[in-house]
């Protein structure tokens, strides 16, 4: 077996089930891609390219309001599957979730008609796509959930101790504008509760990055 089915075979379920002019087809079809940091990988609805199979890099699902603020859905990484890319043969999905890169990524691309195909040809990829949009959904009603009944303090610091477990150290290089945008917030509110972080001891703030100094009392905030 090549590199590339090894890949395939362990980061799509349904690929031990594809027969294999299936397997031949997807060979044949699947482009692989380069994105650079900040980059933009799906703008709207209209901008369906297909599945996305990330190798490697980090990309931030996201949504925005009418008046222009962004709230960030879900994170993708290493060896996840972006379902939302290819929304446009998906039923009942009538809105837009955007993609960008938070790190220089490598993804491999099963364009739309392809996977369309193998969809309606094998049961084994419609329970994948359907397992995989329950999850995603599930990471969006954790979002809707902490938008709705938790305080911005608790949100700020479950993202501060989350981006520093991603970022694996506690300096965190980032905006209070981007942080604004992950949490639907504006970046003046936030401004203010990461001064108030601060103040308490439990960050420094600096241009562009934030240093996490105590996590104890960060993690006391995220258990109220």
């Amino acid at each position: 077996m090549n590199e590339k089915n090894v890949y395939y075979r362990e980061t799509l379920k349904f690929w031990k089930d594809l027969k294999e002019d299936q397997k031949a087809l997807l060979n044949q079809s699947i482009l692989k891609k380069h994105f650079s940091r900040g980059e933009a990988m799906r703008t709207s609805s209209k901008n369906c390219s297909g599945l996305f199979l990330i190798e490697s890099g980090q990309i931030r699902a996201y949504i925005v309001s009418e008046n222009g603020k962004e709230i960030t859905l879900y994170r993708l990484f290493d060896r996840d599957v972006c379902i939302f890319s290819a929304s446009c043969i998906m039923k009942n999905i009538s809105f837009d979730i955007f993609l960008e890169t938070e790190k220089d990524t490598v993804a491999y691309l099963i364009p739309t008609p392809i996977f369309d195909k193998l969809s309606k040809e094998s049961i084994a990829v419609q329970v994948f796509a359907n397992e995989l949009m329950a999850s995603r959904f599930s990471e969006v009603m954790w979002v809707m959930e902490q938008v709705l009944f938790m305080t911005l303090d608790k949100r700020l610091a479950i993202f501060l101790l989350e981006q520093s477990n991603i970022e694996e150290k506690d300096i965190i290089e980032i905006t209070h504008e981007k942080i604004a945008n992950h949490l639907g917030s504006a970046r003046e509110v936030v401004t203010r509760m990461l001064k108030y972080f601060q103040n308490e001891g439990m960050v420094s703030l600096n241009r562009g990055e934030i240093k996490l100094l105590d996590r104890n009392k960060l993690e006391r905030i995220t258990s109220y």
